[in-house]
């Protein structure tokens, strides 16, 4: 690897770890919005606690990486490579700026994969699209189902269980474990999002030819990569964060424990047995909106729901058009 390979991948990691940031923020909400809602937990302690199971969580699996740095599109070759994955980043982070500006809970896995596979069709490299249908198109379909549904009938199942119990005491009982669900909820945003990030350092890695395969991810990696989406995450992202803990729904700690239970099942069994990057902003929402549902369905505000779902169609080809713009913006300040 020359000076100049050398210059680039330093380039892309930073721009990496920018993105890496932003998921931080833009993602916090996942894993804190029902806690803070239903008053489990304070704003501040529950971004510390998420911060540090984000950290935690990224240390805790790779098999995510691989799939995000093979899986996705074919390895490009050198400067254009790297040019490539840049434009991807850029993409990425454009798209999570834009909907947190909104409010809106898209999916920064989405906008890194819609980011890769538009920038790769702009620089006419090869996109494997069988990968993207069953790694990325599936999940992104059975996942929110999966949420909805696990949501009502955990929330079902606490109903039934608790049905002679004295609510105030429910209440209280419930708020408590709030503490754990939500810990188990930021463990779970990190072991997936990280890994994101990560899989895209493995791809600009490959592609200079600092390392042969995808086998393997560098330590110093997995530290920049999960402090980068811990501070993220301390940063907080507070309109994202109310639109999840109020608007869809109003939760109290049952249903919040509900919802961050079923979440977290869902992440952990993508990640370990799929090796899927699953999306736990629509984990999250979907199981949130499960465990409303049994209030009654008008609970539910559905056009707020809907505004959500309707980032969700977006995110994919969103990012990979400003992806694919930046890619020919960088392509020709490089040329130059």
């Amino acid at each position: 690897m020359d000076g100049a390979a050398l210059v680039g991948l330093i380039v892309i990691v930073a721009i990496a770890l920018v993105f890496d940031f932003t998921n931080g923020f833009h993602d916090a909400a996942n894993a804190i919005a029902t806690s803070v809602s239903t008053r489990a937990l304070t704003p501040r302690a529950a971004l510390l606690m998420a911060a540090v199971m984000n950290f935690i969580g990224a240390y805790l699996g790779q098999e995510v990486a691989k799939t995000v740095g093979s899986g996705i599109i074919s390895t490009p070759e050198g400067d254009q490579g790297l040019v490539l994955v840049a434009g991807a980043l850029i993409g990425a982070i454009s798209w999570n700026l834009l909907t947190w500006y909104f409010g809106l809970p898209s999916s920064s896995t989405h906008a890194l994969i819609g980011g890769l596979v538009g920038a790769s069709l702009a620089a006419a490299n090869t996109v494997k699209w069988d990968g993207v249908l069953t790694k990325v198109v599936i999940p992104m379909l059975i996942s929110p189902i999966v949420g909805v549904m696990l949501g009502y009938l955990v929330m079902t199942a606490i109903l039934w269980g608790f049905r002679r119990a004295h609510p105030g005491r429910v209440n209280r009982g419930f708020r408590k474990a709030q503490t754990v669900s939500a810990a188990a909820m930021a463990l779970g945003h990190g072991l997936q999002d990280a890994q994101k990030t990560l899989g895209v350092i493995l791809l600009a890695l490959v592609t200079v030819g600092a390392q042969d395969n995808f086998d393997h991810v560098p330590v110093w990696a997995i530290v920049l990569v999960a402090t980068a989406l811990a501070l993220g995450t301390y940063a907080g992202g507070w309109r994202i964060m109310r639109t999840l803990g109020r608007r869809i729904v109003h939760l109290d700690p049952a249903r919040g424990f509900a919802a961050e239970t079923t979440a977290s099942a869902v992440l952990y069994t993508t990640a370990y047995v799929f090796h899927a990057p699953i999306s736990t902003t629509h984990t999250i929402t979907s199981a949130i909106l499960g465990a409303g549902a049994t209030r009654r369905l008008s609970a539910v505000r559905w056009g707020v729901a809907g505004n959500i779902v309707t980032a969700w169609i977006l995110t994919f080809p969103g990012a990979g058009i400003i992806a694919a713009i930046s890619y020919w913006i960088v392509h020709a300040i490089v040329r130059v």
